[in-house]
């Protein structure tokens, strides 16, 4: 949908030298349609560091990487890494399959401010500009290369170091579980975006900094989950306060960030602009009711700010949530299902309900659904009321490209290919081990991600 000045391999070449961003101008052809997608891809590594060097493996390097996998004479040394390039490869090739013009990447590590690019960089230059295979690792090259002249990656709160308690283990700074987000370096668990069309890093707001008190309606989280004492914190009763009182007046509400990146399309009509509401709350478990309570926060957050409410300040301290009649579209793995889970699903559900939001989309007969989906829910006796709308191994829909109701949607779908459809190899491959520790090889993780790819396709 787009070209440039000069050959597709300058376009690569300018892409990647510079950072995925410069000032290079691009020739957009006048969009029709554009294709909008999250995906959590599962890009977590034990450091930064680690990322990077995994985007730097070279095609012909990967290539024989995997075939030394797949016929048993890799090297101990080596087996980690084959593994590693398998994963990427597999989940470059969903995103070669599905072909999203915009797409954000949950889970995508960064250096914890966003501003080193490298892994973006290697991951279109050895990845997504090489065709990888349909039919998963050590298969032939048959899916076609694709090309994101626009990437960003945003700071995060994951693994920034406080001051305070706030897991109540009785020892302060202390990662990850002190850290704003949870998070054991800096950069763990990060997003980021990659587009085929302009974003308005001009006009983006972030809102890593703000206060989970200043939000509309706000309590205090409290200790609601008592069923199991052993796990409440020494000191401290079912019911209490989580926070003392001068944390609460410096808890930030984002585990991550909440980011509004305007992406700038090319029409008929002119340019039209459409915010991309990017987050990826913390997860509603593990713990006696704080993260409950923060992930509805977090994702209640996005509610508000739809609404137009005047109470949001961002990074740069701007005031007012979004203009009335904005289009957008909010995205990422929000750890929320709006029928089943563990969080507040009731807190989805009014957010799907909302008229700002495109109704056919969030609850009528565009809502994105999968084959895989079913058969994965029958395969693992679920009882979700919906089951062919989840988007994750563990069984729930969490995964979100939620538009408002000015977005001419035409199509929606996630990514879920079951057994009898092509593709399949890259969700279950049992000639993968057991990476990710789930005692199932060839799932999830070890073989592509635990979350899938969900999408809309907006008419313009």
């Amino acid at each position: 949908m787009k070209i440039t000045k000069t050959s597709l391999a300058l376009l690569v070449g300018a892409a990647l030298l510079t950072g995925c961003n410069d000032d290079t101008e691009y020739v957009d052809v006048q969009a029709k349609e554009v294709k909008i997608a999250t995906y959590n891809l599962s890009f977590d590594r034990k450091t930064f560091d680690a990322l990077v060097a995994e985007m730097q493996v070279t095609p012909a390097q990967q290539t024989k990487l995997v075939a030394a996998y797949l016929d048993g004479s890799i090297s101990a040394e080596e087996k980690s890494t084959a593994e590693k390039v398998i994963q990427i490869r597999n989940v470059a090739a969903i995103i070669q399959k599905n072909r999203p013009d915009v797409l954000m990447m949950a889970e995508y590590n960064n250096d914890g401010t966003g501003e080193n690019k490298a892994a973006l960089e290697g991951f279109q230059k050895n990845y997504l500009s090489v065709a990888q295979s349909l039919d998963g690792a050590g298969g032939p090259a048959n899916l076609e290369p694709i090309v994101y002249p626009y990437a960003e990656s945003y700071a995060t709160n994951t693994g920034l170091l406080s001051e305070f308690d706030l897991d109540n283990n009785g020892v302060a700074g202390q990662m990850p579980g002190d850290a704003w987000g949870f998070g054991v370096y800096h950069g763990q668990y990060a997003f980021a975006l990659m587009s085929k069309y302009k974003i308005d890093t001009a006009n983006t707001r972030t809102f890593q900094e703000f206060k989970w008190k200043d939000m509309d309606g706000v309590q205090m989280p409290t200790i609601t989950i008592c069923d199991k004492p052993s796990k409440i914190p020494a000191g401290m009763n079912c019911g209490d306060d989580w926070y003392t009182a001068e944390e609460w007046q410096q808890v930030r509400l984002s585990s991550k960030n909440h980011v509004d990146a305007p992406i700038i399309i090319p029409t008929e009509k002119g340019n039209e602009v459409v915010h991309l509401l990017m987050s990826h709350p913390t997860p509603p478990v593990f713990d006696t009711g704080k993260n409950k309570q923060q992930n509805a926060a977090e994702v209640e957050f996005w509610h508000h700010y739809i609404q137009g409410k005047d109470y949001f300040y961002d990074d740069a301290g701007k005031q007012g949530g979004l203009p009335a009649n904005a289009k957008f579209v909010m995205m990422g793995d929000q750890n929320l299902d709006p029928l089943s889970g563990d969080g507040i699903s009731s807190v989805m559900q009014a957010l799907h309900d909302d008229p700002r939001v495109n109704q056919e989309v969030m609850n009528g007969a565009l809502f994105p659904t999968s084959y895989g989906a079913t058969e994965h829910a029958v395969a693992q006796n679920s009882d979700h009321p919906v089951p062919n709308r989840m988007t994750s191994t563990f069984g729930l829909a969490v995964d979100y490209a939620l538009p408002s109701a000015n977005l001419n949607v035409v199509d929606s779908g996630v990514y879920w290919a079951a057994s009898y459809e092509e593709g399949h190899r890259l969700f279950i491959d049992k000639r993968i081990d057991d990476v990710d520790g789930n005692k199932v090889p060839g799932e999830g993780k070890d073989v592509s991600s635990d979350h899938r790819m969900i999408w809309i396709k907006a008419q313009f």
